[in-house]
């Protein structure tokens, strides 16, 4: 009887999603609260998951001994750097899912979901061959030495096995948001941060395991959480799958071109993204421990202001990727409309949280009273930054779901040229010439998403 309600709900959302483009052009309040069933799930999912670092340094700072909680640190660097980078596989995902959703339907969204798993494990298969030498590689880049040292290469060597749940995850968990499952994500992903939390605490208080515990936690941790995202897609869609499987079209080098252009031109914008990010580190140590300090603490808000944002990202990546499928045009230029201004609405919050708290804020992170006035500086900058960041995230959504990832990885090397430029020019204006120049990179971002965004939606009425 659950499968026969499941199968009910996914003929009326396939209704919904091939609507025409009279009505959905206005967005009804039914095409509104699309909008927050999958901004809304996303965010909560995105700020859980940035939690389990925080969970990892806590358990092992019981263990008091200072090596060790750097040692984790390190290693949460090292698998942010490494994963993030290979996360284009599940935005990749997203928006082909998305379109296929109205265009092709559910055989071809498991086609892709299929095309996303062996790409996926093949990465992984790469990752674990190279790591004799990569690993190492990325200790020495993030200062790994001594003590720390030797306890990140415990940590490290457990959790780099895990890439193969990594990857399969990525491509898992990007099909089911493009098939708008935003609550069964969201349930899969608490449940994999509290296991994570729970098994950490077993194995380093309670088995007394050190800091191996906190590697064995995130590789169990995460092939559970494969596990469940397997389970849901099989009961959601197995006979599609198993018949994508059959009949193997699915994976020639035909079809398997244009997911590697997007997933390619992904991983080249993010490599370029972190790039800019890196920059803001690297200067602000140059100007002293205060300072590199005070910026830390800005960059994390600021990071938390991107997770609540990013939630308006994937409502794009859905709901204009469906669009796209559909050849909706007016319904397309409606939902990029309407989410910019919920997104707005959202960055006035946290604009408006940051006035009123974020001067405490800083100061209950800050070490030292001097880093805590140094902080208190650039509270305005931090007012700003939603704002300026906004535009961007909901753009990026709507690039991908429109598969258009060479216009996204074009204006992102454009933007951080700009970016390279202002902070060439900001530099005589200490600090607040880097958050200057920072801002301006986020809102060229946007601005020239925004400029090529017409001409896309040309080259689209045309083909």
């Amino acid at each position: 009887m659950a499968r026969t309600n499941d199968a009910r709900e996914e003929a009326t959302a396939l209704s919904v999603n091939k609507a025409p483009a009279s009505s959905l052009h206005t967005l009804d309040k039914r095409a509104i609260w699309a909008i927050w069933a999958i901004a809304l799930p996303a965010m909560v999912t995105n700020v859980a998951t940035a939690l389990i670092g925080v969970g990892d340094m806590w358990i092992v700072g019981r263990l008091g001994d200072a090596s060790t909680q750097g040692a984790v640190d390190i290693g949460a660097k090292l698998f942010a750097a490494l994963f993030t980078v290979m996360n284009f596989l599940k935005t990749g995902t997203t928006g082909l899912v998305a379109q296929a959703g109205t265009r092709q339907g559910s055989r071809e969204q498991a086609g892709i979901l299929l095309r996303g798993l062996v790409v996926g494990l093949a990465i992984a298969a790469l990752l674990l061959a190279a790591k004799p030498w990569l690993l190492p590689a990325l200790l020495d880049a993030l200062g790994a030495r001594g003590a720390v040292r030797e306890a990140a290469v415990i940590y490290a060597d457990i959790r780099y096995w895990s890439a193969p749940a990594v990857m399969a995850n990525f491509a898992a968990i990007g099909f089911l948001v493009g098939r708008r499952k935003m609550t069964q994500v969201l349930i899969i992903e608490v449940a994999y941060n509290l296991l994570n939390v729970a098994l950490g605490l077993w194995f380093v208080l309670g088995l007394d395991w050190g800091i191996a515990g906190i590697g064995w936690s995130s590789f169990i941790a995460e092939y559970a959480k494969l596990a469940a995202t397997c389970a849901l897609i099989i009961y959601l869609a197995g006979p599609e799958l198993r018949q994508a499987i059959r009949e193997g079209a699915h994976l020639s080098i035909a079809a398997l071109k244009p997911f590697l252009s997007v997933n390619r031109d992904l991983f080249l914008r993010t490599v370029v993204l972190m790039i800019a990010l890196a920059a803001l580190t690297r200067l602000g140590a140059e100007r002293g421990p205060v300072v590199l300090a005070a910026n830390g603490i800005l960059y994390q808000l600021f990071v938390f202001s991107a997770l609540l944002l990013d939630g308006f990202e994937n409502a794009a990546q859905v709901l204009n990727g469906e669009r796209m499928g559909a050849d909706d045009r007016d319904g397309f230029k409606a939902y990029i409309r309407a989410i910019l201004w919920r997104g707005l609405a959202v960055a006035s919050v946290l604009a408006g949280a940051f006035w009123a708290l974020g001067s405490a804020i800083i100061e209950s992170f800050a070490a030292t009273p001097a880093v805590a006035e140094a902080g208190r500086s650039l509270v305005p900058w931090l007012i700003v930054i939603p704002f300026a960041g906004v535009a961007g995230f909901v753009l990026d959504g709507v690039f991908v779901g429109a598969s258009w990832t060479r216009a996204l990885f074009l204006t992102m090397v454009g933007a951080t040229i700009c970016y390279a430029l202002l902070l060439w020019l900001t530099w005589p204006l200490g600090n607040d010439g880097l958050w200057l120049s920072f801002v301006g990179f986020l809102i060229v971002r946007a601005a020239l998403q925004a400029a090529v965004l017409p001409r896309l939606l040309r080259q689209n009425a045309a083909t």
